[in-house]
Order: C-alpha cells, then sequence, then structure tokens
C-alpha cells in the first residue's frame, strides 16, 4: 500500500503492462535487427533471419508483455505466499489465465494466429517453468522472456523502477533505459570451463558502452528497496492488509479459479476495508481500521552496527524481549532478506570479444543486498516502549552474547 506513504504512487497495474510491452517491443527490435545479428548468433537463431519468424515472435514476446502480470493479487505482492493456497504463486495464476478458453479464443483470431503456451513461457520464464507445467524452453524462448521478465534486462524490472520512482517522486530509480536498450545484444558468452567442458549457449547482453547504463539500473533497483519498498511503514501498512485479507477471504485465501479471482480487484477489496473499519463486528475490524485510520503499528527497533557486534540477532532479541514485557498481540517482527541471484551477463568488448559482467565490472560484482529487520508496536505502547527499550537495550543484547 504504498500510496499511504507516497500519496502520488497511485498508478496501476494496466499501464505498468503497457509500458512493458513497450520497453519490451524496442528491446526485441534492437537484438534482432540485422545489423546487430552477429554470424554466430544468425545461425544459431535462423527463425530471426526470417521475415515471418521474427514477425511471429515479436506478436508473441508483445502478448507476454502486456499479460505478464494478469495473475497478480490485488495490492501486488502483499503477502502472496499467505493469501494463496498452496503451490499457487501469481505466475501460475498467469498461466492459467493465458490458457483460458476466453484468451484461446483471442490468440487464435490474430494475424498470425499464436499459441498460448509460446505467450505463457515468455511472460513466465525458465525459472518459473516447472511451477505451470512446463518441461523445457528452446535457447530463443529462454532469451525472450529475458526480455520481459529477466534478472539484468528485463522490461518489467526497468519499467516498475521508472515508473515507482516518477509516481513516488523520487530520483532513485531512474536511469538511462534507452541507451540500455539500445545496447543490448544477443551474445555468446566467453568460454567457462567446467569439468572440461564449455558453456556457449547465446545469452542476452550489453556492449561495453551500455555497462554504465546496466550499473546504474542495478543500483537503482537497490536503493528504490532501500527507499521505497522496504520503508518501515510501507510495510508495515502491507502487513496489516494481510491480516485484513486473511480475515475477510473466505476461508482466509483467494480463489484460484479466474473467473472468481477476477472479482477480487483493488476497488472491490478497499470497499470491503472500509466496511470492516466502521463496524466493530467485521471480520478484519481490527487490521481494516489501523490502515483507514491510520493507526499503523510503529517502529519499536531497527538494530545498528554496534548492536549486531554483541548479538547475533539483535532484532529478535528485542522482540522475545518486548514480547515477554507488552505481550505478543502488541507486537510485529518483520525480517526479509531480498534474493538475489548473481547479475552475470555478457559484456561485447570494443575489439569484439566477450567478457563476465562480473570480470569487468567491479560495480556489479559487489553489487549489496536490500534487506529489512525492524520491530513494530501497537502505537498506544510506543512511548512506553521507547522508555523501557531505551533503559534495558545492553542488557538484552548482552544477555544473548553471554549464552
Amino acid at each position: 500500500m504504498t500510496y499511504l506513504v507516497y500519496p502520488g504512487a497511485t498508478h496501476t497495474r494496466f499501464e505498468h503492462s503497457l509500458g512493458v510491452m513497450e520497453l519490451a517491443t524496442r528491446a526485441f527490435n534492437v537484438v534482432t535487427h540485422p545489423d546487430n545479428l552477429g554470424d554466430e548468433t544468425r545461425a544459431h537463431f535462423p527463425e530471426l533471419d526470417q521475415v515471418s519468424g521474427r514477425d511471429y515472435w515479436r506478436r508473441v514476446l508483445r502478448a507476454a508483455a502486456l499479460c505478464h502480470d494478469l495473475g497478480h493479487l490485488p495490492f501486488s505482492h502483499a503477502s502472496e505466499g499467505e493469501l494463496l493456497p498452496r503451490g499457487w504463486s501469481h505466475e501460475r495464476l498467469t498461466a492459467e489465465i493465458i490458457r483460458s478458453r476466453e484468451m484461446q479464443r483471442i490468440w487464435l483470431t490474430l494475424t498470425p494466429p499464436l499459441r498460448a503456451e509460446d505467450i505463457v513461457k515468455l511472460s513466465i520464464g525458465p525459472r518459473k517453468a516447472r511451477e505451470v507445467g512446463i518441461s523445457s524452453y528452446s535457447d530463443l524462448e529462454s532469451i525472450l522472456s529475458e526480455v520481459i521478465v529477466g534478472d539484468a534486462f528485463g522490461a518489467d524490472r526497468m519499467d516498475y523502477l521508472l515508473r515507482d520512482s516518477y509516481h513516488a517522486g523520487v530520483a532513485y530509480g531512474r536511469f538511462d533505459h534507452f541507451r540500455l536498450i539500445d545496447t543490448l545484444r544477443i551474445l555468446v558468452p566467453p568460454p567457462v570451463p567446467k569439468e572440461g567442458e564449455q558453456s556457449r549457449e547465446p545469452m542476452l547482453g550489453v556492449e561495453e558502452g551500455g555497462l554504465p547504463s546496466a550499473e546504474q539500473m542495478l543500483f537503482a533497483r537497490y536503493f528504490m528497496f532501500v527507499q521505497i519498498y522496504y520503508h518501515p511503514i510501507r510495510r508495515v501498512y502491507d502487513r496489516h492488509l494481510q491480516e485484513f485479507l486473511s480475515a475477510w477471504l473466505p476461508g482466509g485465501r483467494f480463489p484460484v479459479k479466474a473467473g472468481k479471482l477476477l472479482k477480487y480487484d483493488d476497488v472491490a477489496v478497499l470497499k470491503a476495508l472500509g466496511n470492516a473499519a466502521s463496524n466493530s463486528k467485521a471480520k478484519g475490524h481490527s487490521s481494516a481500521a489501523r490502515i483507514a485510520l491510520r493507526h499503523h503499528m510503529k517502529v519499536l527497533y531497527q538494530p545498528n552496527p554496534e548492536d549486531s557486534s554483541c548479538c547475533k540477532e539483535p532484532e529478535l532479541a528485542v522482540y522475545r524481549a518486548a514480547t515477554r514485557k507488552f505481550g505478543r498481540r502488541t507486537l510485529l517482527l518483520d525480517r526479509h532478506t531480498k534474493p538475489e541471484s548473481a547479475c552475470v551477463f555478457p559484456v561485447k568488448l570494443r575489439d569484439g570479444r566477450s567478457a563476465s559482467s562480473l570480470a569487468i565490472s567491479r560495480t556489479i560484482a559487489t553489487l549489496p543486498t536490500a534487506s529489512v529487520c525492524t520491530v513494530y508496536i501497537d502505537p498506544v505502547r510506543h512511548e512506553e516502549a521507547l522508555d523501557w527499550l531505551e533503559v534495558n537495550r545492553h542488557k538484552i543484547l548482552n544477555r544473548r552474547l553471554r549464552r
């Protein structure tokens, strides 16, 4: 619920999807342009050397970019894991919607007709393939899915950084995306010896001149997480929303059938939340009231380096001590580290050879990881708890050390 902290951040997932389609199309046009396809790449992807093949995959990519977020729940990623049945994710929901009869009719009326499975592959990506029943990707499908959802150059990442930064009124998410897209290339990576073998599958990479723009985007993402997505008040509103939805939804979970799920949009949830906030007997009343009246939990503690030097998990120690003092119902503990995979991609050097991004960019090799550790307490007990913590912090943290 970012707009409660940043009032301008009221943009919709629909406009984001349009932006992803636009950026992905730009990237596709660049990386498949005949002038940018080397002899080795052209031989590996003969379909890109044919107008009909290139046109088909361009249409698939645009459809996948437009539909890549169809399965998202209201208010995006707020506690998705707790609000869907086991084994379900927004990627699986997206795949089910794309494969639905209604959507199949749309794909088949296009010229040329599009295969739903091709759209699913590009919109989900290989990492989530098993969740949606896909067993394998061709090299071309892997690269085109990376154009949309890739960690390094995905249009999804580019658009949400730029769009969220603009609407939130901050500069953290800005980077030279035009320069980055213009220098994207399909490259054969440098040899990487491994047990006598060499990996030579083509990958999405960047020319050397575009490397600073790639570095800029990766740091933009880090700063957006630290300053916006991991803002402690924004995070606690997500927790209150999850608590409300768990109480309000039948069985505490969203349905997974598309016809039923699509009835639960942001407007429907906001209406239910407003009704619950004004009715003390409604399910989820207390959590809804915290959001509607801005009576959210307040920050009691966040660790600093000095605390970490004398206690391995200072936030956990403070949370447990505060629980004994004030009661579990008055407290929340939020701990999360953004899972990161090494951002490895080939870089085409000016002499025509390629090198690993980690080998030539210390910026990428040492990119920090965003994380959050926060203890919250009910605002009614906030001042009292701050005074208590000031008196007892040393004893709480050093007790853990002595053990």
